[in-house]
């Protein structure tokens, strides 16, 4: 049965989300998991939602900070550079497109150079407000990219609608007081508020009054 909302705006995470860039992920992170002895399918389902530091400082509890900080610019360095595979996921070029002249933003763990690299990869329109790695102190599932997010477009958390993939995604959105459309399998078992398979399967219309009617079938 359809799930309908009716947010004011909404707040895009973009890996998973809009862009699937699940090749990229898993050929640099099972790169790095070998390099430090680590199981990749672990630290694949530890890497999805977060920047890669925090990543690292889960894996590696113990590892100096700096040192997580420094494989971080590598990571992203490494990933700007690769974009083999990246492509929208589907129903995310139409979803963008209904958007267009509505309040929205990204809201994502990418820094802001490789959120360029992937939407325009994928051959997506880049929203006009970004909140990246840059923009905040603490990584999902930390709630500060989506409480700014929502600030950035004059809107109170509970105005506004989130879409995500991941488990880390979904906390963050949870705990900032933004109801979360899941995206894909790796939302199923994080409880979001309602959950599509794709954004095919997600509709955005706009009222006069400025309030959007957001239908997840």
């Amino acid at each position: 049965m359809p799930t309908t909302f009716t947010p004011r705006a909404l707040l895009l995470d973009m890996d998973g989300t809009l862009v699937d860039s699940d090749a990229v992920v898993e050929r640099c992170w099972s790169r790095w998991a070998r390099e430090h002895g680590l199981d990749p399918v672990e630290v694949l389902h530890t890497a999805h939602g977060r920047q890669g530091h925090a990543t690292m400082a889960v894996l590696l509890p113990d590892r100096p900070a700096e040192l997580n900080l420094a494989d971080n610019e590598r990571m992203l360095a490494a990933e700007r550079a690769d974009t083999e595979g990246v492509v929208p996921v589907p129903g995310a070029p139409a979803f963008l497109a209904a958007l267009a002249g509505l309040p929205h933003a990204l809201v994502t763990s990418a820094d802001a150079p490789l959120a360029r690299v992937r939407m325009a990869a994928a051959g997506l329109a880049l929203p006009q407000v970004l909140i990246t790695a840059e923009s905040v102190g603490a990584s999902k599932p930390d709630p500060e990219g989506f409480l700014k997010g929502a600030a950035a477009l004059g809107f109170a958390p509970g105005d506004c609608l989130a879409f995500e993939d991941s488990g880390a995604g979904i906390a963050a959105a949870r705990a900032a007081g933004v109801p979360v459309v899941g995206i894909g399998p790796r939302a199923v078992g994080h409880h979001p508020s309602a959950h599509a398979a794709t954004l095919e399967s997600v509709t955005v219309t706009a009222g006069p009054d400025g309030t959007l009617t957001v239908t997840v079938a």
